[in-house]
């Protein structure tokens, strides 16, 4: 059957292989400060623990719930609007998931290259039209449970990719880009041996520590995806068997990778991905095993954003659950739609942590925070405690504080996140360190 429901374990396998992929992006969010940035991991991590927790109990009472857009038309007195605007939300924020894979996979073609070629017409354009390409082929089965397979070995070659960072950071002499001296070439190149801080540098402005805590936010928050995961599951009342796997291992894998990794590189030679400040050879061993993870994870959002159409567009028809020509056609037409407008937004915003950013400011506000406060309070209202003073018992004052100031983060995140990340990409212009949109020159690491 083209759609088909599966167990928690079959959950597990797929947002389980999240954790350690993503992690090999966050260890230069930790440059501003160790301490700090280990401690809004763990923090982070909790948070969407909690909320996930407060989303599967939404879930429950509301059985007929089949995504994330639904959710957002009842917290919102369940008018329509709420709904296109949670749809174009959801559809765009998996769309720049898709780029940033796509992005990802231009910038490991590009590191094994080693640069500027003349054998590739428009390199890194030409790279990321064929990485969305093998994308959109690799999207067409219909079903989580076979997600859940690729998840699988996905995972397996990303944990042996960290552990090779880690490792070879551990092992090498000195981190890519190395000088004891001065550029007398380029005196904006870092020098001297690596610097390790435990507090703020004093160089460290607010926009430089927000867009860190943005790329750490992003790295942990993935509510987006689980109302559809639950609608599959055999027994959705075993999620925080699969919920609680996942939060432990990203507290694991985030603090200890970011911070050894970091801890070896310092605060100069640290990059995004954290490949980049591996030499040569052990930075093209390592990224090489996350070729399975670029690609499985744009797949992931890329099925659930063609699901979400899919189901929309055939509810009540045979093409849902029949292997019929229209069905695969719509399916494939529709995928093949999310990954030509993720090739052009990876082409048009090429630069990595700045687009992380983008992702957790416009997006995870409102899929990390906001909805998951407004959810404990209409539950609460369900269950008639409107307010605090309706119930007085300490964790329900606690937990009533708790949401309000869910809800607070995800409007700071909105308003100083979003332009924290715009200014964030102008200087990075201004800087000249990133090219311009459409941009055929190398982008490798």
């Amino acid at each position: 059957m083209p759609f088909s429901r599966s167990s928690w374990l079959k959950r597990l396998e797929v947002p389980s292989n999240t954790a350690p992929a993503v992690g090999k992006r966050q260890p230069r969010s930790y440059s501003p400060n160790t301490s700090a940035c280990v401690i809004l991991t763990v923090v982070q991590a909790l948070v969407v623990l909690y909320t996930s927790l407060i989303l599967w109990q939404f879930c429950l009472r509301h059985p007929e719930v089949r995504d994330v857009c639904d959710i957002g038309q009842m917290l919102f007195w369940n008018k329509k609007w709420a709904w296109w605007f949670t749809a174009v939300m959801f559809v765009l924020n998996n769309t720049f998931i898709q780029a940033l894979h796509v992005l990802t996979g231009a910038k490991y073609v590009n590191t094994l290259i080693g640069g500027n070629t003349d054998a590739i017409a428009c390199q890194t354009v030409s790279i990321g039209f064929i990485v969305a390409i093998i994308s959109w082929l690799a999207s067409l089965p219909r079903t989580f449970s076979v997600l859940s397979h690729l998840g699988t070995g996905s995972a397996f070659f990303t944990f042996i990719s960290v552990l090779l960072a880690v490792i070879f950071a551990a092992i090498e002499s000195h981190p890519a880009k190395f000088s004891l001296t001065p550029s007398s070439d380029d005196p904006t190149a870092p020098f001297g041996l690596p610097v390790v801080t435990a507090v703020p540098l004093a160089t460290t402005t607010f926009v430089n520590g927000l867009n860190a805590f943005l790329n750490i936010s992003y790295t942990l928050i993935g509510q987006i995806t689980l109302p559809s995961f639950i609608a599959e599951m055999k027994e959705p009342k075993d999620f925080p068997k699969a919920l609680w796997a996942c939060t432990i291992a990203e507290i694991i894998v985030f603090s200890v990778v970011g911070g050894t990794v970091y801890a070896y590189t310092g605060n100069q030679y640290m990059t995004s991905p954290a490949f980049g400040s591996l030499q040569p050879i052990y930075k093209k061993v390592a990224f090489s095993f996350m070729i399975p993870t670029i690609i499985f994870l744009g797949v992931l959002y890329a099925s659930v954003s063609a699901r979400f159409v899919f189901l929309r567009i055939f509810h009540n028809s045979r093409h849902k659950n029949e292997n019929t020509v229209v069905g695969w056609a719509t399916w494939a037409g529709i995928l093949l739609v999310t990954w030509v407008l993720a090739f052009v937004v990876a082409n048009s915003i090429p630069f990595f942590s700045s687009l992380l950013s983008l992702l957790s400011s416009l997006f995870d506000s409102f899929f990390g925070f906001i909805f998951w406060g407004v959810a404990y309070f209409r539950m609460r209202q369900a269950d008639g405690a409107v307010s605090l003073f309706k119930d007085r018992t300490f964790r329900g004052w606690f937990e009533g504080i708790l949401n309000i100031i869910i809800i607070l983060t995800g409007i700071f995140f909105l308003t100083a996140g979003t332009y924290a990340t715009i200014q964030g990409i102008i200087d990075e212009y201004a800087a000249g360190t990133v090219g311009g949109p459409f941009s055929c020159a190398s982008n490798g690491i």
